[in-house]
């Protein structure tokens, strides 16, 4: 069997604005981290010692922020101890101001061979709105840096729909980031999401939002002009050039297993999803026993599994197959979720194809709608 492993680093320099993840700009108990991240590792080796590992995403926070030993040791406990497959996708993310020398020998000397760099926007004044410490500049710096040492599979994250920003910067964006040799871009609309400062400013009526026909243009901008520079659309918000989609993304869109290990961690795993302890203390007295660590453990029952494969299924742009559900839960997908379908194939949300069914370019406006609808 094959799975995908998510390990996350929860430290950064500074927290953006909008950002809910789970991160500290408290670098001092960093060393400690490692060791109790390094025994758990080790312990979910011997727990899944007959899988190999097919993809890993390395995310935070902000896994450069850390010594680059750090890195180094975390990696090496992975190539040791698990059985990584021969086709292996390998992703850190990267912010721009974080990079270095040594990191790049990293990278180089250990199977790393895709690298996830933020950027979010090209003009200064939306960096600094937004809470991002790095500058356009030292993002092109990295790109020619990893470039040089022959990582060529470089993703770049993005975002629209930032307070003030105007339709023509969207597309400047886009259009300035598509002219350097990156092979996969995600765009994602800002989300006020709660407990960031973004939301404490909007509760104040500080944050002034554009509106949502500006946020769908953008959206549909993006669309044309990575398709006219040879990006694939392949997932609502992810683009990808030469057939390089995220394989560890597409684990989770697929309903695969995967190990999440870490602070905050998920993973599912033989029907159970689990969630790991929130709490950095916690989690570092916990020693990297695996008992210690998960916090909330979820068997996924078959309902739960279908609704899932749905949801999930139909962020990709091909959608979802008829013959894949049933090879699954052994049904019919179109008897089971007959009425959904046909109400949002009525309303032109969703669209039958040859093998099964997927939105529409109005069904991805309103795909939370479609969404909700497959779950009982």
């Amino acid at each position: 069997m094959k799975m995908g492993l998510y390990i996350h680093v929860p430290f950064c320099n500074s927290k953006c604005y909008y950002c809910d993840f789970l991160s500290f700009s408290n670098l001092n108990l960093q060393e400690e981290y490692k060791k109790v991240l390094r025994k758990e590792l080790i312990n979910y080796s011997t727990k899944i010692r007959n899988c190999k590992i097919k993809t890993i995403f390395i995310g935070g926070g902000t896994p450069t922020v850390l010594a680059p030993n750090f890195l180094r040791e975390i990696c090496e406990t992975i190539t040791k101890y698990f059985v990584l497959d021969e086709s292996l996708e390998w992703t850190i993310e990267v912010n721009p101001n974080t990079l270095t020398n040594e990191h790049i020998e990293i990278f180089k000397n250990l199977p790393i061979n895709r690298i996830s760099l933020g950027l979010q926007s090209i003009f200064p004044h939306h960096l600094k709105n937004i809470g991002r410490i790095h500058t356009f500049e030292q993002w092109e710096n990295c790109i020619e840096q990893l470039i040089n040492a022959g990582i060529t599979n470089i993703n770049t994250d993005l975002m629209f729909a930032l307070p003030n920003q105007s339709l023509e910067e969207w597309e400047q964006t886009l259009i300035t980031v598509v002219k350097y040799p990156i092979t996969h871009i995600s765009a994602y609309a800002l989300i006020i999401e709660e407990g960031t400062p973004f939301f404490r400013q909007y509760e104040k009526g500080e944050l002034e939002l554009i509106d949502e026909k500006l946020d769908r243009e953008m959206y549909n901008s993006a669309k044309i002009i990575l398709a006219e520079h040879g990006f694939n659309h392949y997932e609502i918000s992810n683009w990808s050039k030469n057939n390089l989609e995220c394989k560890h993304n597409l684990v989770y869109w697929n309903c695969e297993q995967y190990l999440g290990v870490g602070l905050g961690a998920s993973g599912y795993l033989d029907g159970v999803r689990y969630t790991n302890v929130l709490d950095l203390k916690k989690y570092i007295a916990s020693n990297g026993e695996i008992s210690k660590i998960q916090e909330v453990i979820e068997p996924i029952s078959p309902q739960m599994s279908m609704e899932e494969f749905m949801f999930l299924g139909l962020r990709l742009i091909d959608g979802v197959k008829f013959e894949d559900f049933e090879k699954i839960f052994g049904e019919s997908l179109e008897k089971k979720y007959k009425f959904s379908i046909q109400k949002w194939i009525k309303q032109k949300a969703l669209v039958k194809t040859i093998d099964g069914i997927k939105l529409t370019p109005y069904g991805i406006d309103i795909s939370n709608q479609v969404f909700t609808s497959f779950l009982e």
